[in-house]
């Protein structure tokens, strides 16, 4: 099948081939990936994915409902746990985005009613011809990352916000040539 160039391993195909831009409305999914996206800041993609697994069972399969109780004692104890990123800034701002997350659900019933907004709850299909030509920021994301930041979340700058718009498929941005466009 072809696909877009960027993946480069087996962890990585699979995650474009069954998740990348597929367009996702469940909460528990956006906000596991706006975890990731905040990890990945600095780092590869690839680092992220070979740590999805063992952060997921460290960040209490990243439910809101518990990760807003984290305190220092949790900070230090996944500060010590080489599986996870162990980013101190990065590990506090668990318990404050699964706070602002939980804010924005009781406020919109959902996150995904949310985010969709800004897209008019419709995905954004770029066409691109070169694994070059990815944009790395969009005034939709611009707008995300300066809305989110203003509800106290952190790590949630505009590359960020655009590549969690590519990830859970708020924008598609797989190459034309692509057969999971």
């Amino acid at each position: 099948m072809k696909r877009c160039d960027w993946p480069s391993n087996e962890l990585n195909i699979e995650y474009h081939d069954k998740e990348w831009g597929k367009p996702v409305y469940d909460d528990k999914i956006l906000f596991e990936f706006l975890i990731l996206e905040g990890m990945q800041a600095g780092l590869s993609w690839d680092i992220v994915l070979k740590r999805r697994e063992t952060m997921r069972k460290a960040f209490d399969n990243f439910d809101p409902m518990i990760l807003k109780d984290y305190d220092e004692d949790k900070v230090e104890q996944l500060m010590k746990n080489e599986g996870v990123i162990r980013h101190r800034l990065k590990l506090q701002a668990l318990k404050i985005n699964a706070d602002c997350f939980l804010d924005v659900q009781k406020e919109y019933g959902s996150f995904s009613k949310y985010l969709w907004e800004f897209v008019d709850n419709n995905p954004i299909v770029n066409s691109i011809e070169k694994t070059e030509d990815l944009p790395v920021v969009s005034k939709e994301a611009e707008t995300l990352s300066k809305s989110l930041r203003k509800r106290g979340f952190k790590f949630v700058g505009p590359t960020i916000c655009y590549a969690y718009m590519q990830a859970m498929g708020l924008v598609n941005d797989h190459l034309n040539s692509c057969e999971f466009k």
